[in-house]
């Protein structure tokens, strides 16, 4: 066998184990009936699993399916529609835990690779290159997810809430979608965003993040730029666009604004903003600092609570 696809059954063979089917019931009528598909994989010992909230969404009854075949109902642990995961738990042998990586460590031409049960066919393996990083995505239910992984790997229906993995088999990701209409277009949910929301759910049963309303792009900065104001960063958040009626509308902020400091820290990942608004404490005046055509200004903002 040739290098490459032995470097792509070993990081499977890690994980495979770890991947399950998950199929949801709905009553109907009185009666429980199937209501689709998805994936997800393993993360803890004790049976925790990440996946996709709008696999979930509704469901009276959640199936999960190991490799094995053991066929075992799950429990709801918490969702978090905003970032489109959700943890479920099994009480069951059998299965092997997915090692989580760090995303941050990704490079853009990374080769990765997705496992999961598209259209209901278990453990299909597909693969492909990472070719973007730091993206904004719209959820399911209209919000901004930040922290996106953009990538080649082919995802289908039934892929959403497997895990995106290196060659080293380290989840780096949840998968969760497709751009309906686009070839080559496939997104996941960065998995140092999961792990925080994961801490939260299994320990609140809820998520509580602060709203800007911006769409976000990570960029390197210029290194002119960079010397000139003495600035710790390598990289900014782009601000793609900002949400109608949102606290990023009513600031000082406007498109094509590059975010090097929030809450009088530098930010260079989408990551480190989320940690931010993750504390409640960050729902008052804050201080921004932004790169505008050369020249650096100090704004403020007032991030809000979402809506439970």
């Amino acid at each position: 066998m040739d290098a490459y696809s032995q470097m792509i059954v070993d990081a499977v063979a890690l994980v495979k184990n770890a991947v399950v089917k998950i199929d949801v019931y709905k009553k109907v009528g009185g009666k429980l009936r199937s209501a689709g598909s998805g994936s997800g994989f393993i993360f803890s010992s004790d049976g925790m699993i990440f996946t996709n909230c709008h696999v979930v969404n509704g469901a009276e009854k959640i199936m999960v399916s190991l490799l094995n075949e053991n066929e075992i109902e799950a429990t709801l642990i918490g969702k978090d529609p905003d970032t489109d995961l959700a943890i479920l738990k099994i009480y069951s042998e059998g299965y092997s835990v997915a090692k989580l990586g760090d995303a941050e460590t990704l490079q853009i031409g990374q080769l990765v690779i997705a496992i999961g049960n598209p259209l209901g066919y278990q453990h299909t393996v597909t693969t492909g290159v990472v070719s973007a990083l730091g993206r904004t995505l719209r959820s399911q239910n209209g919000m901004l997810v930040d922290n996106v992984i953009q990538s080649d790997a082919a995802l289908n229906p039934g892929n959403s809430g497997g895990p995106m993995i290196t060659t080293d088999g380290e989840a780096v990701g949840v998968n969760t979608a497709i751009i309906q209409g686009a070839q080559g277009l496939s997104f996941s949910v960065d998995i140092n965003t999961a792990k925080e929301v994961a801490s939260q759910l299994i320990n609140n049963g809820k998520v509580f993040k602060a709203y800007l309303g911006f769409q976000l792009q990570e960029v390197d900065l210029i290194p002119k730029v960079k010397h000139h104001y003495h600035l710790a960063n390598d990289k900014g958040l782009f601000v793609v666009s900002l949400e109608e009626n949102s606290p990023a509308s009513r600031s000082q902020v406007v498109a094509g604004d590059i975010i090097v400091s929030f809450n009088g820290k530098p930010v260079q990942s989408l990551h480190q903003l989320f940690k931010e608004l993750t504390k409640k404490e960050i729902l008052t005046l804050v201080d921004i600092s932004v790169i505008r055509h050369a020249e650096m200004l100090n704004v403020s903002i007032s991030p809000v609570a979402k809506a439970a």
